[in-house]
């Protein structure tokens, strides 16, 4: 079933205009912006039909389970549905994440005390208000990309994921989606009752972001708050007619904590925010990999007359290459955390001890000869104690299509053997990516031919082409 509501627009945003004034459109960001304007994607159109085609994203697929009687969800008073959605879709509620600012359709019921609560693994985000109406979901699909659902928080018999694109599609593609429908996170400033400050700037959160721009209107549990803008507000003067005098130039600290007692778990983690962080853009980058490709061998088979079947890269021409390896070479960088903030010098024991996250998500990675996982941290002065994204696993990483995937794999091989040297992964150092690359040709299924005689040659081990861990 598909709904035509404007309700999930902003599952993982931080707002550009209060939502007390009912608008989903917003303003433009007036700063940084973490990624670039990739120009407009026909995603409803052949060959993506974002809207006509099927999904089979893990929403998808449970909603046939519960058709088919095989899954069910169960109720509880103090949480309806959501505890039991996690369970089913997988989502571990020690990713829990706390937005305070006034970011969802049911804007009503999110202030300081009782924040927005977000929960998320490698495919699926999940957001819930304290006593909403409906828990809003982006399940992410091989093909599609983010694929939007809610589900009513009325005790049913049969509870029933809605999908609901429509509207949603306002705020989820956009420049901070990279065109795509996808996922972003902004931050804002925030006031005391959770609306924006007018005349404030907004910054989407990536892994580059700065500290001082990141996690405004959010609650951050730990020591990676440093200079951020997290669990804070600012003050807006106004003249007695209403209008906006000034804004406060510094934030000031929140003096009273949420109700913790109200929500599954009782923080919001940094860790699962610095992961989030990476995360979103990841998706994004993926998806319009995907759509590129495909648009562009679609533009080829229609002028052509002819099916636009060749994998290399090289053989095609100039225009169909260029649409194809400028979202690719992004996707590999981005991938390899070219440009990431650092940390600064954390404490990465105390931080691991402090996150229920970091612990939860390291243990689930899949591990080479030596125990080295991508899900390993490093939590010192950057991320991953392996700086390669371990959605490389995922099958949307897996459904890029050719040749966009070959040259994504090649030119991974290019950096992690020392091949190229250039100033963009100079924060590889050669251990890295010896390590990064053995992870890699002992983990990752199917791996291109070019990798495999690589391996022979060199005398290391590697997965048969159709392994799958």
């Amino acid at each position: 079933m598909r709904v035509r509501k404007s309700l999930l627009c902003a599952a993982l945003l931080a707002p550009v205009v209060s939502f007390a004034v009912a608008s989903y459109g917003g303003r433009p960001a007036q700063a940084q912006i973490a990624v670039r304007n990739q120009g407009y994607v026909p995603y409803s159109e052949p060959p993506i039909n974002y809207r006509s085609q099927e999904p089979t994203d893990p929403v998808a697929v449970l909603q046939k389970e519960l058709d088919a009687g095989t899954a069910k969800l169960t109720y509880d008073e103090d949480h309806g549905y959501l505890r039991s959605v996690l369970k089913l879709l997988k989502v571990p509620l020690e990713s829990q994440t706390l937005v305070f600012s006034k970011t969802s359709f049911q804007y009503p019921q999110i202030s300081l005390e009782h924040p927005r609560a977000l929960y998320y693994n490698d495919d699926i985000y999940v957001g819930a208000v304290h006593q909403g109406d409906t828990i809003e979901i982006i399940s992410f699909d091989p093909m599609q990309g983010a694929i939007f659902y809610l589900l009513d928080e009325k005790k049913a018999d049969k509870p029933v994921f809605q999908r609901a694109e429509l509207d949603c599609t306002q705020c989820h593609i956009v420049a901070g989606t990279r065109g795509v429908p996808g996922v972003l996170i902004r931050s804002v400033s925030p006031q005391t009752d959770g609306n924006v400050a007018p005349r404030t700037p907004t910054y989407i959160t990536d892994q580059k972001s700065a500290w001082k721009d990141r996690w405004g209107g959010w609650y951050v549990t730990g020591e990676l708050i440093g200079e951020s803008m997290a669990n804070a507000t600012t003050t807006v003067t106004r003249s007695a007619d209403g209008q906006v005098i000034s804004t406060a130039a510094k934030l000031t600290q929140i003096d009273k904590p949420f109700n913790a007692k109200a929500y599954l778990a009782p923080t919001s983690d940094q860790v699962a925010l610095l992961v989030l962080a990476h995360q979103t853009q990841m998706h994004n980058l993926i998806t319009l990999t995907n759509y590129q490709t495909r648009l562009a061998l679609y533009a080829l088979e229609k002028s052509s007359g002819t099916s636009a079947s060749a994998t290399d890269l090289a053989a095609l021409p100039e225009a169909t290459r260029t649409q194809i390896w400028r979202p690719a070479e992004q996707l590999v960088r981005y991938l390899l955390f070219a440009g990431e903030t650092p940390l600064g010098g954390q404490d990465a024991r105390k931080v691991i001890a402090s996150s229920p996250f970091a612990r939860e998500f390291a243990d689930s990675g899949v591990r080479d000869s030596k125990k080295r996982s991508l899900r390993d941290f490093d939590l010192e002065d950057r991320i991953f104690r392996y700086p390669c994204s371990y959605l490389i696993y995922s099958s949307a990483f897996d459904s890029i299509p050719e040749p966009a995937r070959d040259y994504i794999y090649h030119r991974l091989l290019q950096v992690l053997t020392g091949e190229d040297q250039s100033p963009d992964f100079a924060h590889l150092s050669p251990q890295d990516r010896q390590a990064i690359l053995t992870i890699l040709l002992e983990t990752k299924a199917n791996l291109p031919d070019e990798w495999r005689s690589y391996a022979r040659t060199h005398r290391l081990a590697a997965l048969a082409p159709s392994s799958s861990r």
